[in-house]
């Protein structure tokens, strides 16, 4: 008998044995996708890892695999290589693996479903809650859990379903979620009948009253060069009652006189641009240089970084580089840490490769991430694939080069749910396991990568000049504590200089970016008279004032409440703002600049794909001359009209409890500054401090990246922290704090009788408390020639040891190796 492990869209053990029916037994092959039962009444679609005749060593009954899902494999075996690292290296499970790497729409689960009871009639009264859910099947006799939450808006309908089973009232039973579901479209083609010219002669010759019917003909004609085969294209039903302005009415008469006839194809979600193709651009003398140094690095290494400052033209290299391996048959994967910056580059790229562009990214719907996972995984020209970090997880066949673009964005780091992987760090090993080389590019490199390249584990090539020898923006600093001193800026957020640079560039006819890294109206209001401040309920951060919307919101759980018209504490009408966000300073704006076309770019105004599109492309085309945003506009974004460029409160970035803080906020003012002058003008930056002679601020003014990164990493060498020792964080959270500072002080204790003074800890974060739940954190800082093998093995058996302690099941524990 045959055995398979597969593995589970579930944070569980690795891999569960399941026994392989007769019939199945020659389909069953690893990678393929089947449907399990697991639990008492789910059904999961597991993933087979292993196939063999090893009976598994239990005393239960194995349970036999339910359906199988493909004729062939839906992952390629460098894949499962692929997740066995990410579950392995970043602490987590397969299961969590595979749940971040397969699209929705592939793995189908369970739901389950309750149906009405026609019959039922009440001895007694029912209680709201259970009302309600009756209630909720008007006009409908089934509806799943999840529908029924939905209808009748409350939390967990599952107790209140389980008392009118018990009553009789319902039934319950479990259903597959269908998941990815083919295109289909209607298509129109001239029947057999009539596909020579004499046969449309005797069908025109009787259309003498039927004219609409006629014109319909003619245009369908039009459209398919029907009776030519070397013209001839397929016309979909939507395209010919378009453009014959017809109804279907029409059509159907046609369709019934049997003259044309109708039929059903599968069609692609993937929008294919539809352009004549362009020729590379010639590079400038330093890109052909940088260009053959990385060619002559990978000779030797298998990753580079391009360090290129800001307007030098890395795409144009990375362009180049894509298109010799596409012509060597290979694929290639062009890594973006925002869906911002895909919206600009995607045309570039569109009009050099055609339909050999995939685009991957969460803004896409389930099925469109499928069609592009299918397209790699039946496809066989080479291919390159442009995408967010989720684009790891893809099926390729024969990677050649992955480009990590904007290598330093901490964006790379995937946060929550696990698997917690930094998608720069898993990209180098994606491609050392397809023998692809690797390519990281920034203007502002990550102190780890530059660390790594300047001590020779990677090679390292430079671009210090603009294109087109374009300058580098000034940056001119505006004391805002002196001038808040003098009064001069009392009620605004803009000091008299960045507002005589904005106004200059709106005359000539220029554009201009304003940078504040906070989103909402005000990050805090507090009562004047007695000091109250609205605080979250269940994060322990106060609450942002939104003003479009009139909420005060949390942007960690995303609680929101009415703005209180006064204090609820004093009763107090007085409620002052604190702070500020890119609202405020959107409507300061349209006060001083009425005459401008304003647009904000944040979390909040670019929820979606088509507004991120709709915002950027309006920019580039001079529809809107200020665009305000966070830090989305750092990402590389390309703007040849902005010549001045406003950071309104650098003090905020340099100011954060974290050992990065400093390398981040020079990274960001630096990006930022580079969206200004672009072309053959030399562009402006205000840049607004309370501290204008601070180091940090100071090597801003003048781009001294290798000043920075000296001074940044004698500092870590004295603290041991990256790139000279490997950080692994434990996040304990639990609602009972008693027991969470309880349970971490045992923990830690453990933890360093097995690793000594390598564990601090546990400390309080930051914020102490979100979504409910208080957190601690254990922080170990392993050297970095450490095996993460054996450091993972120690983990494992002190998490075992913890489990013997009743109150230790009140926790939740994660890993974060590596935090960004």
């Amino acid at each position: 008998m045959k055995y398979a492990d597969v593995i589970l869209p579930l944070p569980l053990e690795n891999s569960y044995t399941y026994s392989i029916p007769a019939d199945l037994e020659a389909a069953v092959t690893p990678g393929c996708r089947v449907i399990v039962h697991f639990g008492k009444k789910r059904y999961y679609t597991a993933i087979v890892m292993d196939v063999h005749e090893r009976r598994p060593n239990t005393d239960f009954e194995t349970k036999e695999i339910y359906a199988l899902l493909d004729a062939s494999p839906v992952l390629r075996r460098p894949q499962l290589r692929f997740w066995k690292w990410i579950a392995s290296y970043y602490l987590c499970k397969l299961g969590d693996v595979y749940k971040a790497a397969l699209p929705s729409g592939l793995k189908l689960e369970s739901e389950t479903a309750v149906t009405y009871n026609a019959d039922f009639e009440a001895d007694g009264p029912l209680r709201p809650n259970e009302q309600a859910v009756l209630d909720a099947f008007k006009g409908v006799l089934k509806l799943t859990v999840s529908e029924l939450e939905k209808r009748t808006g409350l939390r967990n309908v599952v107790p209140v379903v389980a008392s009118l089973m018990a009553r009789g009232a319902v039934e319950v039973s479990e259903e597959m979620k269908r998941g990815f579901v083919p295109k289909m479209q209607t298509f129109i083609r001239l029947s057999q009948e009539y596909a020579t010219e004499e046969r449309l002669q005797e069908v025109f010759a009787d259309f003498k009253r039927a004219k609409k019917q006629e014109l319909l003909l003619v245009c369908f004609l039009d459209l398919s060069h029907a009776l030519n085969p070397a013209l001839s294209k397929e016309v979909s039903r939507k395209e010919l009652l378009e453009h014959s302005g017809c109804s279907s009415a029409i059509l159907e008469g046609l369709l019934k006189r049997g003259v044309l006839e109708s039929y059903e194809k599968e069609v692609g979600r993937l929008q294919v641009p539809v352009c004549r193709l362009q020729s590379l651009s010639l590079l400038s003398p330093a890109q052909e240089k940088a260009y053959n140094e990385i060619h002559d690095t990978f000779t030797s290494k298998e990753v580079c970084l391009l360090h290129g400052v800001t307007s030098s033209g890395k795409t144009e290299i990375y362009v180049r580089l894509i298109d010799e391996v596409l012509k060597m048959g290979r694929q290639v994967l062009y890594m973006l840490p925002e869906i911002a910056i895909t919206t600009q580059i995607t045309e570039r790229l569109a009009k050099l490769f055609g339909d050999k562009l995939l685009v991957y990214h969460s803004k896409f719907s389930d099925n469109e991430r499928v069609e592009v996972w299918n397209k790699l995984l039946h496809g066989g020209e080479p291919m390159v694939v442009m995408g967010v970090r989720s684009s790891l997880f893809l099926p390729f066949k024969d990677l050649g080069l992955i480009i990590v673009d904007e290598e330093h964005e901490n964006t790379y780091k995937q946060q929550d749910p696990a698997p917690r992987y930094h998608a720069r760090n898993a990209a180098i090993v994606l491609a050392g396991m397809h023998g692809a080389k690797t390519l990281l590019g920034s203007a502002t490199p990550s102190i780890d990568s530059y660390f790594n390249a300047t001590t020779g584990k990677y090679g390292l090539v430079e671009l210090t000049s603009r294109f087109g020898d374009c300058l580098m923006p000034e940056i001119i600093t505006a004391d805002i504590k002196e001038l808040k001193r003098k009064k001069i800026m009392k009620d605004t957020l803009f000091s008299p200089l960045l507002v005589e640079k904005v106004n200059a560039a709106l005359a000539r006819g220029e554009q201009a970016i304003l940078f504040q890294n906070r989103r909402g109206f005000a990050p805090m209001i507090e009562c004047k008279s007695c000091g109250w401040v609205p605080h979250c309920v269940n994060c322990d951060v106060s609450l942002t004032y939104h003003k479009y919307h009139n909420q005060l919101v949390c942007h960690y759980c995303g609680y929101t409440i009415q703005l209180p018209p006064h204090c609820p504490e004093c009763q107090s009408a007085e409620l002052k703002m604190m702070g500020f966000g890119t609202e405020k300073v959107e409507e300061e704006i349209a006060s001083l600049f009425p005459a401008a076309k304003v647009e904000r770019l944040d979390f909040d105004t670019a929820r979606t794909r088509t507004a991120y599109e709709r915002i950027i492309s309006d920019f580039e085309k001079g529809k809107t001359q200020i665009l305000i945003g966070t830090q989305m506009l750092s990402k590389g974004l390309d703007f040849g009209n902005v010549s001045v460029v406003g950071i309104l409160n650098a003090d905020n970035l340099m100011n954060y409890p974290d050992f990065r803080a400093h390398e981040r906020a020079f990274q960001l003012m630096v990006q930022v500054s580079g969206r200004a002058g672009r072309r053959d003008k030399r562009g402006t930056v205000v840049l607004q401090t309370s501290q204008p002679e601070h180091p940090l601020i100071r090597m801003v003014q003048h781009f001294a990246y290798r000043e920075m990164v000296r001074l940044q990493l004698s500092e870590r060498s004295m603290f041991r922290y990256p790139p000279y020792y490997r950080l692994i964080v434990l996040v304990l959270r639990s609602r009972n704090e008693t027991v969470l500072q309880e349970m971490s002080t045992i923990y830690a204790e453990k933890l360093r009788v097995r690793l000594g003074e390598r564990v601090l800890g546990p400390v309080t974060p930051p914020v102490t408390r979100v979504q409910t739940l208080h957190i601690k954190k254990i922080v170990l800082k392993i050297e970095i020639a450490a095996a993460i093998a054996p450091v993972r093995e120690i983990l494992e058996a002190i998490h075992l040891e913890m489990q013997r302690y009743l109150p230790f099941k009140q926790l939740i524990v994660h890993y974060d190796v590596d935090p960004a």
